[in-house]
């Protein structure tokens, strides 16, 4: 009985640890954000759950958006390859470090650099950056990506990373497989799709 209760402290530990662990990301990224001049809301001055225009100037700019999906595959990803990578790590450690992966590309993302890279693409011209709170509500939706990605059965888990992958594909012209090829190597003939032209 005694073991029973230990571990059950043990779990409970756990959760708290993680839990002050993604606290603790969250707020340096929201930090850095604000040091690099991202606005904390749409400077149209709403905030809305759901903004589902990818050619507006509020696309990044709310709670959720067509993208957010392509972020819940982050989550896929990243409980994949730190699995990989380290197999014997407790779960709270690939946790961690996806959480801190990811607020690590939000913060790069949010870079002049970045921002200016993803404007050489046709659907991110006038492109801004993120909100504050779309970049945090992206790392939320990572790690629910990483949390389906643990409960879930691999073939599930694929069998959603595509179906999402085709899905965006055919609402926006864009995912995150697109997303990555116009960031690395900008291609005119791609852009041209995507614009519909």
């Amino acid at each position: 009985m005694q073991n029973v209760n230990n571990a059950g402290a043990a779990h409970h530990h756990g959760i708290a640890a993680n839990v002050l662990i993604a606290a603790a990301i969250l707020g340096v990224q929201a930090t850095a954000l604000l040091v690099l001049g991202q606005p904390p809301i749409c400077t149209c001055g709403t905030v809305k759950l759901w903004h589902g225009v990818v050619t507006s100037a509020e696309n990044s700019q709310h709670v959720t958006d067509w993208y957010t999906f392509t972020h819940i595959i982050h989550g896929f990803l990243l409980y994949l390859v730190l699995w990989l990578v380290m197999p014997n790590a407790p779960v709270f450690v690939r946790f961690a470090l996806a959480m801190g992966i990811e607020a690590g590309w939000e913060i790069l993302e949010n870079s002049p650099l970045i921002i200016e890279r993803y404007r050489q693409s046709t659907l991110a011209q006038g492109y801004a950056g993120d909100s504050v709170i779309n970049s945090i509500f992206d790392t939320v939706a990572m790690v629910l990506g990483f949390l389906l990605a643990r409960f879930l059965r691999p073939p599930v888990v694929v069998l959603l990373a595509v179906g999402m992958e085709i899905f965006l594909g055919v609402m926006i012209r864009d995912n995150l497989t697109l997303n990555v090829v116009e960031l690395v190597h900008p291609n005119a003939a791609l852009s041209r799709w995507q614009a519909g032209r």
